[in-house]
């Protein structure tokens, strides 16, 4: 009898697996810091900033792709909760601008802003959230920060594996109590 090995399980796609988070390329910025530069480029191709959202208050969500289940999922869920939200939700992840908005318009997401990081690399080297190892290396980390109006993190959340969905409710709270 062969015996294999527990290998954890992480969704992506139609596949499941489970993977705790990687190691990151770090540091990620912390609560009580000042957000540090975000250049990305939106689903239409034009080029954006998260300094384009100062005054507002937002929640950034980076993930490795939309073209994953897990990330699928907690772009559709943000997007049907931010329209009760009344602060700006912003995505990042290493999808190409053309997949961005193949999904979006594939799923109706019109709430978030998708945005991407293949050109700038801000949120995987400034930001520290590339991940370092395993099969998804070089893509982003599950991540959730809530920034304030001043540009300042007040709430920070890595998910325990990173096929784990974030906690909505907890993000979601930060942001209201910012409003």
């Amino acid at each position: 009898m062969t015996v294999r090995p527990a290998f954890p399980r992480v969704l992506i796609s139609t596949f499941t697996f489970t993977m705790p988070q990687p190691a990151f390329h770090g540091p990620l910025p912390s609560v009580g810091t000042t957000a540090p530069t975000l250049r990305y480029v939106k689903a239409d191709r034009h080029e954006a900033s998260l300094q384009d959202h100062m005054g507002q208050v937002v929640v950034l969500i980076a993930f490795p792709s939309v073209d994953t289940s897990t990330c699928a999922l907690e772009m559709r869920t943000f997007n049907q909760r931010a329209t009760e939200l009344g602060a700006r939700v912003l995505s990042i992840s290493m999808d190409l601008p053309f997949a961005l908005k193949r999904f979006c318009a594939a799923e109706g997401i019109a709430n978030v802003e998708a945005g991407s990081d293949f050109r700038y690399h801000d949120a995987a080297h400034v930001w520290g959230a590339a991940l370092t190892e395993g099969a998804l290396a070089g893509t982003l980390g599950r991540i959730t920060w809530v920034i304030d109006q001043e540009g300042v993190i007040r709430y920070q959340e890595v998910a325990p594996e990173l096929g784990a969905e974030p906690d909505y409710e907890a993000a979601l709270h930060a942001a209201k109590a910012l409003l």
